[in-house]
């Protein structure tokens, strides 16, 4: 049986940043994670994709940092299960709860805190023709290396920031790239959406509006992408790879079934401490919904540390809380 204070239930980004702020209070941590990896969908998805919205960072590579944080992290001893589900959450007679994971791992811990990004997840895949044949020999749904796309000649489909970003980023190592969005808009962030108009307009880039893939061909691998326009045209392009970015269908496995509140498969929570309505549980991170939710990193930090607030009254029940600046006292270790 593992015993810790706070069991933090996704190892992403803002999971490691919990520990942090916990930490800081002298709270310790346990993270379980699904993936056998810490980093979430920053290592599992795009651990090469610059993000841009990190304070004191104008980019930073997305598996950079998670390397920085689990840096920044390393003082506070946190303990890791990797490679595990969690399957069942029970609560004690004193209000704490163990956890048990897929493979028998318990964990007891007096506040359940779940930052698991969009929980158990897969991608969404558009419907195109021979799209699933061509699996693992040219169409992928994430950009894991962008360096096996040099001097490639690739498409990519979708409107939102992972496409922008990686249209932006693989213009400067692919061989030629193709953009494929079935609107004349864009759902991403408007300066990346410029930046991929520009790259257009230059000529570095191809940018196919109004459009959608509808079938894809090859001998044994990608060959050719053929693409049908809003006016019903067609154009077939030769291609080395193809890679729909149409986000990813979130399914909260179960977690769903804690009684928590679900709206649209997001976790409802109180914005004053990020509290669920089960008593000593929380949601941070792109996992919550609440109004005005923004599903970005630097937001689920904010979350994390008014979390650890909250928390630290079940943790420490008789203590006063008494939080100071790091800047006045330091980073202080267990």
């Amino acid at each position: 049986m593992i015993t810790t204070d706070i069991c933090i239930i996704g190892a992403g980004p803002v999971g490691l940043f919990a520990v942090f702020e916990a930490g800081l209070l002298k709270m310790r941590c346990h993270l379980i994670d699904a993936l056998p990896q810490v980093g979430g969908q920053l290592s599992e998805i795009y651990p090469q994709k610059p993000i841009y919205d990190i304070p004191g960072y104008p980019a930073i590579n997305a598996q950079t940092l998670v390397d920085n944080l689990m840096e920044q992290i390393a003082p506070f001893n946190p303990g890791f299960t990797l490679g595990e589900r969690v399957e069942s959450l029970d609560r004690q007679e004193d209000g704490s709860y163990q956890i048990t994971t897929s493979d028998g791992t318990a964990v007891h811990c007096q506040v359940v805190v779940i930052a698991g990004g969009l929980g158990s997840f897969e991608p969404r895949k558009p419907e195109i023709l021979n799209l699933e044949q061509f699996e693992g020999k040219g169409v992928a749904y994430m950009v894991k290396n962008p360096e096996q796309l040099r001097n490639r000649r690739v498409v990519l489909a979708g409107g939102g920031d992972s496409a922008l970003d990686w249209t932006i980023f693989l213009a400067e190592i692919a061989k030629e790239v193709t953009l494929v969005h079935r609107s004349d808009s864009f759902r991403g962030a408007p300066d990346s959406a410029e930046k991929v108009v520009e790259l257009a307009k230059q000529g570095r880039i191809n940018l196919v509006l109004q459009s959608n893939i509808t079938s894809i061909n090859g001998n044994g691998h990608l060959q050719e992408v053929t693409i049908t326009a809003k006016d019903k045209s067609v154009t077939t392009l030769e291609a080395d790879n193809l890679i729909p970015l149409f986000g990813l269908t979130p399914k909260l496995g179960p977690i769903a079934d804690w009684g928590l509140s679900i709206d649209k498969s997001a976790i409802s929570v109180d914005t004053t401490d990020y509290s669920t309505n089960v008593e000593r549980i929380y949601a941070i991170g792109d996992i919550n919904t609440y109004p005005g939710k923004l599903k970005l990193i630097l937001c689920g930090f904010h979350e994390a540390a008014l979390m650890c607030q909250s928390a630290f009254h079940h943790v420490h029940p008789n203590q006063k809380l008494s939080f100071k600046y790091t800047t006045v006292n330091g980073v202080p270790t267990f």
